[in-house]
């Protein structure tokens, strides 16, 4: 899932400001502080860095709208709080046949739709077969092709959908049908591309294969998550509450939450000092040194799976050129990056995967090489520089950011010879430049969506909606899905092992670090837990007025 990028501090600081009234303003009034508030009424206010691209799990487009349409929506699965296994969830419980190829899932009779309408295997079908549909064009379509016929689906070679390796055995049992054995599949369908759709909602707003329309609206909205969508303010905030249908409402404690898209990292951590907030996205790099020499009992730092690197685009000259490529990111000092810029207990990035992922560790590891970056450059026809075009990063200036990009700069500059201007957007405008093409170089940040490497490796496959680099490479795909259909975990990570020497010797992306989760988080919020795919479901958490520091 994408780590979805904040918008320039300049932007943003007008809106931040707005937000912080909204917040002194709503929901506290003269009582005192949002959380003050909050922790008497179990209403949680949440920093979640950016406005939704949408309330549509199926075009959903960052780690920030996830975190959202998890309160919304259920899948068979979820996510546990802890350590992100699967635990069941619409579905009560799950088998498969002896050759890995059929899954059955077991779905709970009391589960129903926020409009009180029951949830059925009949809804899970509904929800694949549209996602799947090429005129929707979802980004995550290709998380399903694991399903039997859902890539030739997908990419119209197949019209039949009842062909699709998904079909309701009776309003309570769903048969899942695979293209090879799939030992992690109830870890996948915890994803947000899994989730069911209510079909008559849909069809009334004419949201079939429609993307932004009404039916994601408060008042319109129907989901079968733990809460219900009932305030929506654009650039403001969105409010949940909780769902009195859910079928384990017992188990929600919080009353509403409240999620707030303040893109300013300063901004965000003024608004928590000043008692407006349970939990931040993140924390401005020239903070964390402080918090942490203090100790502070809100900053509770956490490794998780995500993997911070430059998309290169392959169809722009001379990016077209791997010598190119795999210069640029040979001059970057990873190290120093980690050390000097990030300083949040980042680790440099030699590939892609994380490490650990499953017990997967790659063993390529890129690494800084100035010499051999120089003499790939010579050998491209572009001996000290001389001669290279004009190159423009395309990147969105949180602090973070724009310490990255000049750190870039100078590197390429100092190391090679050749220079970088730097284009900054909003964030919403990068993700469509980056969609289109319309870039040269660009920041990219991925966080895994279950535990297994495959979730990165997916990534740089020529049939991925997420590669938006244009490189396709015919090895690559074939061994990839050859991993795919390996049963021994031991073979398939060794598929894997060729997968990522591919990436390093051809470089449409250049890794550069691993992620820590660097925000601030109240001790009155409990049952929200660091976790590897840093999702925080909201259905444990509750708030504890005594734990809040005095």
């Amino acid at each position: 899932m994408p780590l979805q990028p904040s918008v320039g501090l300049a932007a943003t600081s007008t809106f931040a400001l707005g937000i912080l009234a909204t917040l002194l303003t709503t929901g506290c009034g003269k009582r005192g502080t949002a959380v003050a508030a909050g922790n008497r009424d179990q209403v949680i206010h949440i920093g979640n860095l950016t406005e939704p691209t949408d309330l549509d799990p199926h075009v959903i487009s960052s780690q920030q709208d996830a975190q959202i349409t998890m309160a919304l929506f259920e899948g068979l699965a979820q996510y546990d709080p802890k350590d992100s296994t699967p635990v069941p969830a619409v579905a009560e419980r799950w088998e498969h046949s002896t050759d890995g190829l059929t899954w059955t899932f077991y779905l709970r009779r009391n589960a129903k739709w926020s409009n009180a309408d029951p949830v059925t295997a009949h809804d899970f079908v509904f929800a694949y077969r549209r996602m799947l549909t090429p005129s929707l064009a979802a980004e995550y379509a290709s998380m399903l092709y694991v399903l039997k016929n859902a890539q030739p689906l997908n990419g119209g070679k197949l019209a039949d959908v009842t062909q699709l390796g998904a079909r309701a055995a009776d309003d309570h049992t769903l048969v899942l049908t695979t293209e090879y054995p799939l030992p992690y599949l109830p870890s996948m369908v915890c994803h947000a591309a899994w989730y069911p759709l209510h079909r008559p909602t849909l069809e009334k707003y004419a949201g079939l294969t429609q993307r932004g329309s009404a039916w994601t609206r408060p008042g319109n909205h129907v989901g079968n998550g733990y809460f219900v969508l009932t305030e929506w303010k654009p650039h403001q905030f969105i409010r949940v509450t909780k769902n009195p249908h859910y079928w384990d409402r017992d188990a929600v404690k919080l009353a509403a939450a409240v999620f707030y898209p303040i893109e300013s990292e300063d901004a965000e951590e003024r608004t928590f000092r000043a008692g407006q907030l349970h939990t931040t996205s993140t924390l401005p790099i020239s903070k964390i040194a402080v918090y942490r020499q203090e100790k502070s009992p809100f900053f509770e730092p956490h490794v998780f799976l995500a993997t911070f690197f430059l998309r290169f685009n392959v169809e722009k000259p001379p990016l077209n050129d791997a010598r190119v490529r795999r210069a640029l990111s040979l001059a970057i000092d990873r190290e120093r990056f980690v050390r000097d810029v990030l300083r949040g207990g980042q680790m440099p990035a030699g590939h892609l995967t994380p490490p650990d992922t499953a017990g997967f560790n790659a063993r390529t590891k890129l690494a800084h090489d100035l010499p051999t970056a120089q003499k790939l450059l010579a050998e491209a026809g572009f001996p000290g520089g001389k001669g290279f075009p004009k190159l423009e990063f395309l990147y969105n200036s949180t602090e973070a950011n724009r310490l990255i990009a000049e750190a870039l700069q100078q590197m390429w500059n100092k190391g090679l010879g050749i220079d970088i201007t730097m284009q900054n957007q909003e964030a919403r405008v990068q993700t469509v430049s980056m969609r289109s093409g319309d870039y040269q170089i660009g920041r990219f940040a991925w966080i895994g969506d279950y535990l297994d490497p495959s979730t990165f490796l997916e990534l740089m496959t020529g049939d991925s909606g997420n590669n938006l680099t244009r490189w396709r490479h015919a090895d690559y795909d074939r061994i990839y899905a050859e991993a795919n259909r390996t049963a021994d975990n031991a073979k398939r990570y060794e598929l894997y092992q060729r997968c990522e020497e591919i990436i390093a010797a051809e470089s449409p992306i250049a890794p550069i670090y691993f992620y820590t989760r660097n925000n601030l988080r109240r001790p009155e919020v409990k049952g929200w837990y660091g976790n590897l795919l840093d999702n925080h479901p909201l259905k444990g958490v509750y708030l504890d007025p005594a734990a809040a520091v005095k």
